[in-house]
C-alpha cells in the first residue's frame, strides 16, 4: 500500500509539473509575440556586430526564443537578410556613429562574408567609422575586419593567417573493413562526389580542380585584404606561405592590425569617436535588436513586389523544411508568385550543393514556366552547384560573388553491395525466387550483373544528357560546349563568369536592382517565399532535430564539417544525385 501511495504521488507530482511546463511554454509564446516592440536606438550609439554562429540566409524563428525567461533561448542568431539590412539601415541612422566589430568567428562560406564585406565598405561612405577587435582572428573574420578603419588584437591574442586548405574525409578503408562495396554509377571526369566511398585519396582529376578553386578563392582573399590594409598582394602571399605572423606583433609589424590594445582600451576609443565621457557607459544596440528599429527608408509600401524565393539547402522530394529545399514547397512558392499579377519580378536565391536529380528538375520546370511570364533573376549564395545550378540555369540572368562555389554540372548514382557483410561479417545468406531477370534489380546483398550496370550506366546517361540540354538552353551554348566545361567541374563565382555559367558579379541587392530594372520597376517591396514556419508551428512538429543539430554542432565545433560529409556520403543511395561532391570548407 505505501508503495501505491508513493506511486500515485509521483504521478500526481509529474502532472502538475508537467501542466505548469506547458502553461509557461504558452506564456513565453505570448510574451515573445508581444515583445515585439520598436526598439529606440540612443544618439550616439555603436552598432555591436559579434558573429559567433554559422549564417543562415534568414533569420529563423526558434521554438527556444519562446523560453528566453527561462534562459533557454540559445544563441541570438540573426539571418544574412537582416544583417545586409541592418547595416545598410544604420549607414542613414543619424543616432549611430559607427559599427563595432567584435570577436567574431565567421563559420559561414565565403560567399556570405563577401556580402557583410560589401555592407560594411558601403556603410563606410556615409563617414561613420568601423572599429574592429578580437582576440583570436581567424582567416575568415581578417577578411571580414581588414575593411575597418582600424583593426586592433589583444596583445596576447591570436592571428592566423597561414593560407586555404581542403580536406575530404575518405571512407574507403573503413568500407573494406565492414565488408561493404560501393558501386558507383556516373558521368563527369570531375564528378568526385563518390570518391570518399571509392579512393583512399584524391584523384588527379580532383586535385586538379581542387586546387583550380581553392587557388582563385586564395587569390580574391588576398587581393580584397591588399586592397583595404593598403598592403602588396605578393607579401602578403609570402607572410602566410612563410607563417611570418605568429604572435601579435608580427601582425602589427606587417601592418596587417593597427595596434595591440585590450578589451578595455577599445571601449574608450569607442567612447571618444561617440562623445561619451569616460565614467559613463558607452552607448549601443546589438545586431539582433537592432532589427527592431525604426527604418525611415522602409515606411513607405509600394503597390509593387518583388518576390524573393530562398531554395537552401540539399536538394529533395517533398517539402523541405528551413534548412533543405524541398520540390514540392520551392514548386509552389514559384507558381504562387507566377501567377500573383501584383508581383513583377522574382529573385531566386539559390544556397545549394543540389540533391536529388529528379527534384532538381521538377523545380528546373517551375523556374522555366515562370521566366517566360516575368524577369526571374537568380543570385548565388555560398554554394550554388550541381543540383543548385540545375534550378538556376533557366533565370534571365545569374549574379554570384566571387568566390561562390557553382558549376560542378553532373550525375552520380551509388548501390552499395553488402553480400561480404552478411556472408562472411555476419553469416547471414539470402535466397528467393523472381519473375524476370531483373525484378530485383537494386538488391544490395548482392553484386551488380555486368547488364544491371549497363542499365544504370544508361538512365545516368540519359540525366546528365537532360541536365546539359537544359543548361545549354539557358545559358544559350551548344551542349557540347556546357558538356566540355560540365563533367562534374566545379568553378568558383569569378571562374564561372569567364566561362558563361555566370552573367555577373555582384549580391542579392544588385539581383533585386536588376530584377527592378527587367520589370520597369522604379519602386518596389519585397516579398519573401516560402513562408517560414511560426514558432506554434515548429513547436507542434517538434524541434527535436534542431536542438540535436545545435548540440553536434556545440560539441563538434570546427569537425561539424567532417560528421556532415560522413552523413553525406553515407545517405547516397540508388537514386540519381546531382550533387556537388562535398561541402567546401577553407580553413
Amino acid at each position: 500500500m505505501k508503495q501505491f501511495f508513493k506511486f500515485v504521488l509521483a504521478t500526481f507530482v509529474g502532472i502538475i509539473l508537467t501542466t505548469i511546463i506547458v502553461i509557461l511554454v504558452f506564456a513565453g509564446i505570448i510574451a515573445a509575440a508581444s515583445s515585439e516592440k520598436t526598439v529606440v536606438v540612443d544618439a550616439n550609439s555603436v552598432l555591436h556586430i559579434s558573429i559567433k554562429y554559422p549564417i543562415a540566409e534568414r533569420t529563423a524563428s526558434s521554438p527556444l526564443a519562446a523560453l528566453s525567461f527561462l534562459g533557454l533561448d540559445g544563441d541570438k542568431s540573426i539571418g544574412l537578410k537582416d544583417i545586409l539590412a541592418n547595416i545598410k539601415k544604420a549607414k542613414t541612422d543619424n543616432n549611430i556613429k559607427g559599427i563595432f566589430l567584435d570577436e567574431s568567428y565567421m563559420l559561414s562560406g565565403e560567399a556570405t562574408t563577401e556580402e557583410i564585406r560589401n555592407a560594411l565598405i558601403n556603410f563606410k561612405k556615409s563617414g561613420k567609422f568601423v572599429i574592429a577587435y578580437s582576440e583570436i582572428y581567424t582567416q575568415g573574420f581578417y577578411y571580414l575586419a581588414s575593411v575597418a578603419d582600424k583593426v586592433y588584437i589583444n596583445p596576447k591574442g591570436i592571428f592566423e593567417f597561414s593560407g586555404f586548405s581542403s580536406q575530404i574525409t575518405f571512407l574507403k578503408g573503413a568500407l573494406d573493413k565492414l565488408g561493404i562495396e560501393a558501386q558507383v554509377i556516373k558521368v563527369g571526369t570531375y564528378k568526385s562526389a563518390v570518391e570518399p566511398l571509392i579512393l583512399t585519396k584524391m584523384s588527379d582529376a580532383n586535385r586538379l580542380q581542387v586546387t583550380s578553386y581553392l587557388g582563385s578563392l586564395y587569390d580574391h582573399f588576398l587581393t580584397g585584404i591588399a586592397k583595404s590594409r593598403h598592403l602588396n598582394k605578393d607579401s602578403l602571399f609570402t607572410y602566410a606561405d612563410q607563417m611570418r605572423i605568429r604572435e601579435p606583433e608580427d601582425a602589427l609589424k606587417y601592418k596587417l592590425v593597427d595596434g595591440l590594445k585590450y578589451k578595455d582600451e577599445i571601449l574608450n576609443e569607442l567612447k571618444e569617436n561617440t562623445n561619451v565621457k569616460p565614467k559613463d557607459d558607452l552607448k549601443s544596440v546589438e545586431l539582433s535588436e537592432y532589427t527592431k528599429s525604426e527604418d525611415e527608408d522602409n515606411k513607405e509600401v509600394s503597390t509593387n513586389r518583388i518576390a524573393v524565393v530562398y531554395a537552401l539547402g540539399d536538394i529533395a522530394g517533398g517539402e523541405g523544411d528551413d534548412n533543405s529545399i524541398g520540390s514540392e514547397s520551392i514548386s509552389k512558392a514559384l507558381r504562387k508568385v507566377r501567377l500573383d499579377k501584383g508581383i513583377k519580378a522574382v529573385v531566386l536565391r539559390v544556397n545549394s550543393p543540389g540533391g536529388s536529380s529528379l527534384a532538381s528538375d521538377v523545380i528546373w520546370r517551375e523556374v522555366m514556366l515562370t521566366q517566360k511570364v516575368k524577369p526571374i533573376i537568380v543570385s548565388m549564395g555560398d554554394v550554388a552547384a550541381s543540383g543548385g545550378y540545375y534550378i538556376s540555369c533557366a533565370a534571365d540572368s545569374i549574379f554570384a560573388e566571387p568566390n561562390t562555389i557553382t558549376g560542378s554540372i553532373g550525375i552520380f548514382a551509388i548501390l552499395p553491395n553488402m553480400q561480404k557483410l552478411f556472408n562472411s561479417k555476419l553469416g547471414v545468406t539470402f535466397d528467393g525466387v523472381k519473375t524476370g531477370k531483373f525484378a530485383d534489380l537494386g538488391n544490395t546483398t548482392r553484386p551488380l550483373t555486368p547488364d544491371e550496370r549497363a542499365i544504370l550506366q544508361s538512365e545516368i546517361n540519359h540525366g546528365y544528357g537532360d541536365f546539359t540540354k537544359a543548361v545549354a538552353a539557358g545559358r544559350h551554348k551548344t551542349q557540347a560546349y556546357i558538356n566540355s566545361i560540365g563533367q562534374g567541374r566545379v568553378w568558383t563565382g569569378a571562374q564561372a563568369v569567364n566561362i558563361g555559367l555566370v552573367d555577373r558579379l555582384g549580391n542579392i541587392d544588385d539581383a533585386v536592382k536588376s530584377a527592378a530594372r527587367k520589370a520597369k520597376l522604379k519602386d518596389y517591396r519585397l516579398v519573401a517565399y516560402p513562408e517560414q514556419k511560426s514558432v506554434l508551428n515548429k513547436l507542434s512538429s517538434g524541434f527535436g532535430a534542431d536542438m540535436k543539430t545545435r548540440m553536434l554542432k556545440s560539441e563538434l565545433g570546427e569537425n561539424y564539417s567532417v560528421y556532415e560529409q560522413i552523413k553525406n556520403v553515407t545517405q547516397m543511395m540508388r537514386t540519381p544525385l546531382a550533387r556537388m561532391e562535398y561541402d567546401v570548407v577553407v580553413k
